[in-house]
Order: structure tokens, then C-alpha cells, then sequence
């Protein structure tokens, strides 16, 4: 509570009628408390109409709040999942689907010595956060790894520098900064007119000052590619964090009947349209980071080649539910 708060007393002399002071008193505290159990709100996560693009970002990803106030997010995106969770300083980050471990009941309680987590929603799922130790604590994502964000908690006594009208102002732009900047991504496509028979996955990774935001582009591009039996196809997976994978016969993510050639990249062989290939998961390697270990190469490229004329369908099996979906078309 704020000093005034603090030092509000009830006092009355033996014998005399206290009515007068105690509604004196109530009035006095009623804001107080009210203050104390402010409920903010925020987003996780937005996309585009046809789920092609993912700002995978809690929006806006830096707020400050008073302690004992609660924070209640919304999951924006129809299926792809994302997590609101709270780790303990130096744990060690679980999967999304270990949890922290498990997850807790919305409304929980966060003070920095248990860990909270909602585990994987979307679709307009609500999970709320209790704050009531001051602190700044970091907020981040169990599925995706550069998705996080800082929740500034302050003492009563200190004055916030934000309202929620801000924060919602703040949660559409960083959303429309995400989603609007397609052009950096493409140019990476751009770069491949003159390369015959090259898939590309891209995204682009972006951070303010209280942590990191990404766009996605759930899609294979081109999405319908055309070669001559024999060729290969060479897909790469140029996002610097999320993952997918070049899949055709299953819906697995585990890879399947691929090798690794010399320079690192998976190979394998189509030889017909019932075949099942997969690359398993593609991604670029975790950022190297001072007091761990160096990380290897990622795996990020997979070459498969087409025998025999046909058309070839095949899914990202991380991202199908979105739609990232492709087509091979091998002419005689």
C-alpha cells in the first residue's frame, strides 16, 4: 500500500461513537485497495486472415503494473498455440509440453520462487496472472524460443507510467509492425530468381526494449514448384527461430528416409506419390550466449529428388493446421 494507506488508523476516546470515523476510514482505504487489485489486459500473439503470417509476440511484450494487480492475456490466433509462462530465476527451460512442470489454474499467483504456466492455448483462451511481491519478471513463451517479454512490478507507493488505453494502443502497433513488415522477409526470396528448384521458409526476427518478437511466414515459397524428373529440390528453412519441416507420405514430425550429406544437409528420395520423406525439424541453431556451451549448425536444408513424373503433395507437419502446405510437380 501507499504511505497515506499505510498510516490510516482508526482512533476514538473510551466511550464516544466512532461511526463518523470509520466511514472516514473506509473512504479512505476503499481507493486504496481498489488500486491494489487493478486488472490489466494484453494479447499473445496475432496473425493474418488466412493464418500466413504469425506475429508470434505478447503484445505489447513490457508492462508495468502495482503488486497484488493481475494481468489477463488473450490468445489471439485461431490454432497456432502459445503459452504465458513464468519461470523461476536460473531454471532450466522446459518444453511446452513438459510444462514448468505442468501447468497451473488461471489466476495463479507469480512471485519469482514458483513457477507459473497456462500451457498451449489459442482461440480466444483468457489466462490471468496475480503480481503481489514487487519485481521485474520475465514472461516467455514455451513454444517459441525468441518470444518473450518483462512484467514490471512496483511497489504501491511508486506512480506507473502507463494507462491501459497505452497499452492497448501499444499491443496494435507492435501487431501492425509485425504483420506489415513482409518486405524484409521477401527479399530474401528475391535473392533466388536465377536458382532453379529453391523452396524457401522465412521469417524475420525484431525486439523492443523489453524483449523479442518474431514474424513468421507459415507458407513455402514458391508453394508450387515445377522440375523435370531426375531433379532435386532444395528447401531452406532461412527463419532465424522457427522451425518447420519438409514432410510427404505422414503427418509425423520425426524425420524419415533422409541422410546427411557431406555439407550437412538431409537428402532423401521421392519415388512416388505414396513415398514418406521427411526432414524431420529444420531450424536455425539457438543463439550462442556467453557461460554456455557453443550450439552446432542448425539443420536448415533438405534435398530430395523426384525419379518419376507425378504430382507430389507435401505439409509442414509442424504448421499443416495453417495451412503450410506445397506441391511438387515433376514433368517427364
Amino acid at each position: 500500500m501507499n504511505s497515506n494507506c499505510a498510516r490510516l488508523r482508526i482512533c476514538r476516546a473510551p466511550g464516544t461513537v466512532t461511526y463518523g470515523w470509520i466511514l472516514l476510514a473506509l473512504m479512505a482505504v476503499a481507493p486504496c485497495a481498489l488500486k491494489a487489485q487493478m486488472s490489466w489486459s494484453a494479447t499473445v500473439g496475432a496473425e493474418t486472415n488466412d493464418e500466413a503470417e504469425q506475429a508470434n509476440a505478447f503484445l505489447p511484450n513490457e508492462l508495468w503494473v502495482h503488486e497484488r494487480d493481475s494481468i489477463t492475456w488473450t490468445f489471439g490466433p485461431v490454432n497456432e498455440i502459445h503459452t504465458v509462462t513464468f519461470l523461476t530465476p536460473g531454471q532450466v527451460r522446459p518444453s511446452f509440453t513438459a510444462g514448468c512442470p505442468g501447468t497451473t489454474p488461471s489466476g495463479s499467483s507469480f512471485n519469482g520462487t514458483t513457477c507459473v504456466n497456462s500451457g498451449a492455448l489459442s482461440n480466444k483462451a483468457t489466462y490471468s496472472v496475480t503480481f503481489p511481491t514487487a519485481g521485474n519478471y520475465k514472461l516467455v513463451c514455451l513454444v517459441h524460443a525468441d518470444m518473450n517479454g518483462v512484467v514490471h512490478v512496483l511497489p504501491m507507493s511508486d506512480t506507473l507510467p502507463h494507462d491501459q488505453a497505452f497499452y492497448n494502443q501499444q499491443g496494435l502497433d507492435e501487431a501492425r509492425d509485425l504483420l506489415n513488415d513482409v518486405d524484409n522477409p521477401f527479399e530474401e526470396v528475391a535473392d533466388f530468381p536465377a536458382r532453379e528448384n529453391a523452396v524457401l521458409m522465412i521469417g524475420e526476427l525484431v525486439a523492443t526494449a523489453g524483449g523479442r518478437q518474431y514474424l513468421s511466414i507459415v507458407r513455402f515459397l514458391p508453394w508450387t514448384i515445377r522440375i523435370r524428373a531426375g531433379q532435386t529440390v532444395e528447401w531452406m528453412n532461412t527463419d532465424p527461430t522457427e522451425p518447420h519441416t519438409v514432410t510427404f507420405g505422414t503427418t509425423s514430425v520425426a524425420p524419415a528416409n533422409v541422410t546427411t550429406a557431406n555439407d550437412g544437409a538431409l537428402q532423401g528420395t521421392v519415388t512416388s506419390t505414396t513415398s514418406v520423406v521427411s526432414s524431420g525439424v529444420l531450424q536455425a541453431a539457438p543463439q550462442d550466449r556467453v557461460g554456455l556451451g557453443q550450439s552446432p549448425p542448425g539443420k536448415t536444408r533438405v534435398r530430395i529428388t523426384f525419379p518419376q513424373p507425378g504430382t507430389y503433395n507435401y505439409i509442414c507437419a509442424i504448421h499443416a493446421g495453417l495451412g503450410m502446405k506445397g506441391t511438387v510437380i515433376v514433368r517427364p
